[in-house]
């Protein structure tokens, strides 16, 4: 059981990491789509909006996924405490 609590700590920390990472991505390529710079064209702003919604949704489902483990952690943690 102790091997089973490791295992869904250790994810949870991961999916976390991995969500403010995406979170950080999403909103430097939203930063390029505000940012004044010459030669900029549509394209490119219409590129950067799709890559942030892209990676700002992906660490909204890493975040959803860490709340998860950290539930399932908590109940186990409860179970063994009985």
């Amino acid at each position: 059981m102790n091997k089973k609590l490791k295992n869904l700590s250790a994810k949870m920390i991961d999916y976390k990491r991995f969500a403010i990472t995406l979170l950080c991505v999403g909103s430097f390529f939203y930063l390029g789509t505000i940012l004044p710079t010459e030669g900029k064209t549509a394209f490119d702003v219409n590129g950067y909006m799709l890559a942030s919604v892209l990676f700002l949704a992906a660490s909204i489902g890493c975040f959803l996924q860490s709340s998860r483990y950290k539930k399932n952690l908590a109940e186990l943690n409860e179970l063994d405490s009985q």
